[in-house]
């Protein structure tokens, strides 16, 4: 620790402002009227001012040995209170001593030292040669009340400080928390959808690789470039985990503006998908826009996954309050190919919808297949 630091420190610091006090006070009695200054004011000054040094630390104890001494001293016929005027220093040293009470000492303890506090000073005050209104003001206002009560609003204003701190950091890490499960939702929803549709493309090419061999190289070119776009994604969103800010913006993430490319994948998967825009298209909030495209994405890959290349109907409804989306496949009834349930996905899709304050609904729809409908708020 340099000395710098430790200068720093509280605890060096409140023993500084201690030694410092003490000198000045027995300066002062050394250089007063009285220079053979007695054995009670030097040792009563030191008693006064070096409790200090604990001040923070103590703050109670400090205030009680302050009034303890000061008494102590006037029975003894002390003269750091009795004075007139009463030693600068001396006043200096209970100044700071009722500070640090009303700053540093919980709220019952600050009163019972403020109330000892005052009791002892006015002790002095009967103990002295100067009896009078004056002197119980000032003892009682100004050297214990008026200090007292600026340490109590400082420790108030400090209080409501860390407390602001305290909510500061809670938002951050609510915040961050919250970007994280939005990233780990883009992650799954990048993997699922990218592979789902590479071993759909693969399936088919095995199939045709004897009988065409020219289909079967374009589904290979179709499964490479689903491959580097899903690894352009997750790039992106690994990129946006590690705080690659830059990388993010050069490469944005897919909205609805997207929609027709994410469809062309599906088709050429060998998925019949339907597109229908209801209303007057306008700019989303970029959150819900993403958001929107994550969503029919999820349903899609989760269609062809459960229920195959079977027709598919979206639909994005635009209503004057709300984004309405409907994703509605034409696969079998009951549970889905393979056994599978949704899972991961739907509730991914739900916890999307719900961080703008609106609704998910997917299951089964009465004839044939599944339907998922999302209705977003756009708080417009």
């Amino acid at each position: 620790m340099t000395a710098i630091e430790r200068l720093r420190d509280p605890r060096v610091a409140d023993a500084c402002t201690a030694v410092a006090l003490a000198v000045a006070l027995e300066l002062q009695l050394a250089l007063g009227d009285d220079p053979g200054a007695s054995l009670v004011n030097v040792l009563g000054g030191l008693a006064l001012t070096l409790p200090l040094a604990f001040r923070r630390r103590a703050p109670l104890g400090v205030a009680l040995a302050f009034a303890a001494a000061a008494v102590l001293q006037a029975l003894l016929d002390g003269r750091l209170y009795a004075g007139e005027p009463p030693l600068l220093a001396a006043l200096a040293a209970g100044v700071l001593a009722f500070f640090s009470l009303g700053a540093h000492a919980a709220e019952r303890p600050a009163l019972l030292g403020l109330g000892a506090g005052v009791a002892g000073l006015w002790a002095t005050v009967l103990l002295s040669d100067h009896v009078d209104v004056q002197s119980f003001f000032f003892s009682a206002g100004l050297v214990a009340l008026s200090p007292w009560l600026a340490g109590r609003t400082a420790r108030a204003r400090a209080l409501r400080t860390a407390a602001l701190e305290r909510e500061r950091d809670q938002r951050a890490r609510t915040a961050a928390s919250e970007e994280r499960e939005r990233i780990a939702r883009e992650l799954h929803d990048v993997v699922a959808h990218g592979v789902v549709l590479m071993v759909l493309q693969a399936q088919g090419a095995r199939r045709i690789l004897d009988a065409d061999p020219e289909r079967a190289r374009a589904a290979l070119g179709a499964i490479e470039e689903t491959g580097q776009t899903a690894l352009a994604e997750l790039r992106r969103s690994l990129g946006m985990m590690r705080g690659g800010a830059a990388g993010a913006e050069r490469a944005p993430q897919p909205t609805l503006a997207d929609l027709d490319a994410l469809v062309a994948e599906m088709r050429a998967a060998g998925m019949r998908v339907d597109v229908r825009v209801e209303g007057d298209a306008r700019p989303l909030a970029d959150g819900i826009d993403r958001s929107a495209y994550r969503i029919v994405q999820e349903a899609l890959t989760n269609t062809i996954r459960h229920a195959g290349p079977v027709p598919t109907r979206v639909t994005v409804g635009y209503a004057a309050d709300d984004l309405v989306l409907e994703i509605a496949d034409d696969g079998p009834r009951g549970p889905r190919a393979g056994g599978h349930e949704p899972g991961q996905g739907l509730a991914g899709m739900r916890e999307r919808v719900r961080l703008f304050g609106g609704e998910l609904d997917a299951r089964p729809r009465d004839g044939r297949g599944f339907v998922v409908r999302a209705r977003i708020p756009l708080g417009t």
